[in-house]
């Protein structure tokens, strides 16, 4: 091997040991994440070191099928990313998922 070729296999060592530190801590985030919009943020993160590590794949073993796999993965999770935008913004999810402040339902009451 030269030393293109091996410095080459180390990149790719350490890109995907980068990768999987940060797919660590993105699970994290989703996991522990204190609202919705950390976790769908955790999740667009996960898609995108999904990405990377299709990528450092299709660089060690040649293959340029893995390129179109990526980018279909890009589109799919810009549209999942939208959508729960959407979603956060919408009307439902501020009747259904936020609680109301305790001062202001105690406010209602005492005028009834």
């Amino acid at each position: 091997m030269t030393n293109g070729q091996d410095f080459l296999a180390f990149a790719e060592l350490v890109a995907l040991g980068v990768l999987s530190l940060s797919f660590l801590l993105a699970v994290l985030r989703v996991v522990m994440g204190p609202g919705l919009p950390d976790r769908i943020l955790g999740l667009d993160m996960l898609v995108m070191i999904a990405i990377g590590f299709i990528v450092v794949i299709g660089i060690r073993t040649g293959y340029t099928l893995y390129l179109d796999i990526a980018i279909a993965l890009g589109l799919v999770g810009f549209l999942a990313t939208v959508a729960f935008a959407r979603f956060v913004m919408s009307q439902r999810y501020q009747e259904e998922f936020i609680s109301e402040d305790p001062l202001h339902l105690f406010v209602e009451n005492e005028d009834d």
